[in-house]
């Protein structure tokens, strides 16, 4: 296993940072093992939801997980407001981060994390490939 840990910086969007950082490392399998920080912007789809949500204010990361790979990701992500209210749903493009992102992943080599249409959910979900 490789452990991975990158920070990100304020007006930064997690959801293409974490992309890109599977790109530039070819990570093929990965889970986020945790990431803490900050938004000024989230956009979150919503369980059962076509449509994403929007929110402005100032939101902290109270919990983040999912698969990670160059084949295509799947994040969940829970944030609170100022007041202690929590929601959660789908990370997706459009999450700027506030003050800071602390990003771990833990990779898994010898193994592709694959994304392909399944008839049952109408997604593409995961698909597990050993690596030559």
């Amino acid at each position: 296993m490789n452990i991975h840990t990158f920070r990100l910086k304020p007006g930064q969007d997690l959801w293409n940072e974490i992309e890109q950082f599977a790109k530039t490392n070819n990570i093929q399998a990965a889970t986020i093992l945790c990431a803490v920080g900050s938004f000024t912007h989230a956009i979150l789809r919503l369980a059962n939801r076509a449509t994403y949500n929007e929110y402005e204010g100032h939101f902290e990361i109270v919990s983040i997980t999912g698969t990670v790979s160059v084949h295509g990701s799947h994040i969940h992500v829970s944030i609170s407001d100022g007041d202690g209210r929590t929601l959660g749903g789908h990370l997706v493009p459009g999450c700027k981060i506030y003050t800071t992102a602390e990003v771990v992943l833990l990779e898994a080599p010898g193994v592709a994390y694959l994304r392909e249409p399944c008839d049952q959910s109408g997604y593409d979900e995961l698909v597990v490939r050993r690596l030559e």
